[in-house]
């Protein structure tokens, strides 16, 4: 009886897993796969239409990028070829381990906004790690053909042409100027009084002699009481006369 209950438990068991498993096959086959940055590379044309590739690869505790390009072809002549390599840690942003390959999209996008895929930024920070340090981003390392910006040349110096002097015209003296009197201005607040005439000596006329009886009669009011008045005047008339 023992023996029989284990068998049932055991065949119980072995259906479970069974359809367990089934499930999560059928679960797996209805995601959609991811394509890996390792085994597909991303391809893009530059703004001068250069055909790009992107390829990753590993380097110890670093990620390497190497971005190679081909220009169109003119005529006979074939178009330019360069790449250059980048390198970085962008394993330490958490964004990046879930999809590696969208970091490398988003890269992909500034890439492709260039003339030249290698003449752009030194440090590329994606939106998806935007936040973390320069050792998260992929950092410009070395490029082929090696680009080397032309040093301004020297300004060519003007050949300085001789200075002709200018012909002077000759000069004429002028004619001296007869100075003109100018009236005399009369000073400030003294103003110009007509001179009066002098007045000529003229005839002196005599003084009128004073009558003997007035002259009496005045020192007779000086000398004499006012009573005796008209017999001090007769008196000193008698005596002048």
């Amino acid at each position: 009886m023992r023996a029989g209950m284990g068998a049932l438990l055991l065949v119980l068991a072995a259906s479970v897993c069974v359809s367990h498993a089934q499930n999560n096959n059928s679960s797996n086959a209805n995601k959609p796969q991811q394509r890996s940055i390792w085994d597909e590379p991303i391809r893009f044309n530059t703004k001068s239409k250069d055909a790009c590739t992107m390829v990753v690869s590993g380097a110890g505790d670093y990620t390497r990028l190497r971005v190679t390009c081909k220009g169109p072809s003119q005529g006979q002549n074939q178009g330019r070829s360069y790449y250059c390599d980048f390198q970085g840690k962008p394993n330490l942003c958490q964004a990046y381990n879930q999809n590696p390959r969208h970091y490398f999209t988003q890269m992909m996008w500034d890439l492709r906004k260039l003339s030249h895929a290698c003449q752009g930024a030194k440090i590329y920070r994606p939106q998806m790690c935007k936040k973390h340090n320069d050792e998260a981003q992929m950092t410009f390392m070395s490029t082929w053909p090696k680009t080397t910006t032309p040093k301004p040349s020297k300004p060519s110096q003007e050949v300085r042409k001789p200075v002709v002097p200018a012909q002077t015209k000759p000069v004429t003296t002028p004619k001296p100027v007869k100075p003109q009197p100018q009236p005399v201005k009369p000073q400030a607040g003294k103003g110009s009084q007509p001179r009066k005439p002098t007045p000529k000596p003229g005839k002196t006329t005599p003084r009128p002699t004073e009558p003997s009886d007035t002259k009496a009669s005045r020192i007779a009011s000086e000398y004499c009481w006012k009573s005796f008045h008209g017999v001090c005047t007769y008196f000193i008339s008698w005596f002048q006369n």
